[in-house]
């Protein structure tokens, strides 16, 4: 797997992570297992399933590259992340202008984008010995997707009222390739925009077919045939298309070509995206009470992943590919569990959130 140069990400590979796509609340946890009072379970287990693939997915950064794995990687990253930024969209969509939505996407985006920032960034110069430039102008590793989030959240008003508003996120998608824009990740915030967009503009009869037994089997069939897709990411274009954040230029396309290529992408994230949801499980379980601290798991992960890089765990991977992809997956599980877990993201909410 061959990346363009990151110059905020010194691991293996820089992959774009997704955060919590609603709430910093709590769930009930008396009775029966249930969603918090107003949820979808659905989308409570949705949350739940990709934030455990982004951490999956960054560990992934630890191993060493072969063959198997990187082709692993690229199919993951094909659908993922597309998915929960669908899934954001979705819970997105009745944002308004008024104090209270305001309010809230301080209280919830703005805030935690400059405290964990600065955490994270002190965490990577002083633990770990890196260099950062550009702190808080240039979102550094996982902090992108707030920066996202701030923007798309904003734009949502407009494209629900707008014509034909799948069309022009598509359309500022592909020209965001051509002209590039680093500060704030605004060419990630461009490239992605188009699930945001179509995930805002789910109707209830879209997710009743999307559950149905009919889909699910259409689904399956989806994701394995996608999986033939990844050696022409990984050994025809690059895994950093996979990332919407490099202008065509930069990974040596023209802008006639380089549209082409993100258009096919999206046409086939969007499908396999939807393919992947279609297999969340949509009762109530132990997982749906997990999926209230999806944004603890992200904002924190990255501590674990980092410090586990620091203390040589590539060295002590670099030979012993199999074994480390599969304890490495189960300890990215067991990290994602652990920090939904109540007693553990009751107090670590209080500095995801500390204006409530």
């Amino acid at each position: 797997m061959t990346l363009a140069p990151d110059q905020t990400f010194t691991a293996p590979r820089t992959t774009p992570v997704a955060p919590d796509t609603a709430d910093t609340g709590d769930t009930a946890e008396t009775g029966a297992v249930r969603a918090p009072a107003g949820r979808d379970p659905w989308f409570e287990n949705a949350k739940m399933l990709l934030v455990t693939l982004v951490v999956v997915g960054h560990s992934w950064t630890l191993l060493p590259e072969t063959p198997w794995q990187d082709l692993t990687y690229d199919w993951l990253y094909l659908w993922h992340i597309p998915a929960f930024v669908m899934v954001t969209g979705y819970l997105s969509r009745r944002f308004s202008y008024d104090a209270k939505n305001l309010r809230r996407l301080v209280t919830t985006v703005v805030i935690p984008y400059f405290v964990f920032e600065g955490l994270f960034a002190l965490f990577r110069v002083y633990v770990g010995g890196e260099t950062l430039e550009r702190l808080w102008l240039n979102p550094h590793w996982p902090m992108w997707y707030l920066a996202a989030m701030f923007f798309w959240r904003l734009a949502t008003p407009f494209f629900r009222r707008t014509a034909r508003p799948l069309v022009l996120a598509v359309a500022v998608s592909l020209i965001g390739g051509v002209i590039g824009i680093e500060t704030l990740d605004l060419s990630r915030v461009m490239g992605l925009l188009p699930f945001f967009v179509a995930g805002a503009l789910v109707e209830e009869r879209h997710l009743e077919w999307l559950r149905s037994a009919a889909a699910r089997r259409l689904a399956l069939g989806v994701l394995v045939a996608g999986a033939a897709l990844t050696p022409f990411i990984e050994w025809g274009i690059s895994t950093e298309w996979l990332y919407y954040r490099t202008a065509y230029g930069d990974l040596d396309e023209t802008w006639f070509s380089g549209i082409g290529i993100r258009g096919l992408l999206l046409v086939v994230s969007f499908v396999m995206a939807a393919a992947a949801l279609a297999w969340v499980p949509r009762r109530s379980t132990w997982l749906t009470r997990l999926g209230a601290g999806s944004l603890v798991v992200y904002l924190f992960h990255g501590f674990a992943v980092k410090g586990a890089e620091y203390a040589g765990y590539i060295d002590w991977a670099s030979d012993r590919a199999l074994l480390a992809f599969v304890i490495t997956t189960l300890a990215a599980v067991t990290v994602a569990l652990a920090l939904s877990w109540r007693p553990v993201r009751k107090p670590l909410q209080k500095v995801v959130t500390p204006v409530a």
